[in-house]
């Protein structure tokens, strides 16, 4: 997704609503896939439960098969749209309803926080193009300080990245991202067929409970991912030698603490481990020994 494209805010009760004359083709460059079946509408609503006095963020609200479900049930519904194109659709269909508010914006950059006031809490529902996927929701654990829950949709092989315990060929930085900050719940997998055009992959509906804070106590998270990234950067190489090559200024920091092996030892992580054995609390020990 591009960042420089105009973002606007649609406010419906401001709105003169003009019937729209185009069919909205889904767009490879954006990755779509329009969810259709209506049994999987049912069970991801089911499985968000939305309640009167709450307010939803939906994400990608494309030609609105959740759209309309969550208008029915929730207090108030945020839908973030980056396609222009889809914005006529949408405003045709939903523009009346008062607890409605469209944002056409790219969900890399919008601030939430701010887009829900005057809310201070909301969760979010989204089918997540697989190209962007990943990056959407790594965004989205950055503004947990407004956001509860997430219920997404995401590629399956997405979903065991996130869920891949410790010693699991899967197991990645992102593996270890989403479990310093949420609880999560794979809920169930979604065919091909439930789109149009159909994907080639099956995707999956995960839950994502968000805390506020990191459950280990720690005074530079920025460090930590520092160090989880450098763990990973060379998947082969064990967590001694990536964080010899580690790029400054991490670097710099492991040789001001003695080198690698030093501290490692004083991690009690044993030198010759892999990244992807790693549970979270070795890698806080790891930060807590280069503090």
């Amino acid at each position: 997704m591009k960042k420089d494209r105009e973002a606007s805010t649609f406010h419906p009760s401001s709105l003169i609503l003009q019937p729209s004359s185009t069919i909205h083709r889904p767009s490879k460059r954006f990755g779509q896939n329009f969810l259709t079946d209506k049994s999987i509408v049912k069970r991801i609503i089911e499985s968000l439960n939305p309640q009167p006095g709450e307010t939803i963020v939906e994400i990608g609200p494309g030609r609105g098969a959740l759209t309309a479900p969550l208008i029915e049930r929730a207090g108030q519904l945020v839908a973030i749209e980056f396609d222009r194109n889809l914005i006529p659709v949408l405003v045709d269909a939903f523009g009346k309803n008062e607890n409605f508010r469209l944002v056409q914006n790219d969900a890399l950059i919008t601030d939430i926080c701010a887009e829900i006031r005057p809310a201070q809490r909301a969760r979010v529902v989204a089918n997540l193009p697989y190209n962007i996927a990943t990056a959407v929701l790594q965004r989205l654990i950055e503004q947990r300080a407004c956001l509860t829950e997430l219920i997404l949709m995401l590629q399956r092989e997405v979903v065991d990245r996130i869920i891949a315990a410790p010693g699991s060929a899967e197991r990645g930085y992102l593996s270890v991202f989403v479990e310093a900050y949420c609880e999560t719940e794979k809920l169930f997998d979604v065919a091909p067929a439930s789109f149009r055009p159909a994907p080639k992959v099956w995707s999956t509906v995960v839950r994502l409970k968000l805390q506020p804070k990191i459950a280990f106590d720690l005074q530079e998270e920025k460090l930590l991912w520092q160090v989880v990234s450098a763990g990973f950067a060379q998947r082969r190489k064990t967590i001694l030698n990536n964080l010899r090559s580690a790029p400054s200024p991490l670097q710099d920091r492991v040789k001001a603490h003695g080198g690698a092996s030093i501290v490692l030892c004083r991690a009690e992580v044993e030198l010759q481990r892999r990244a992807e054995t790693l549970a979270l609390d070795d890698w806080t020990r790891i930060v807590r020994a280069l503090g």
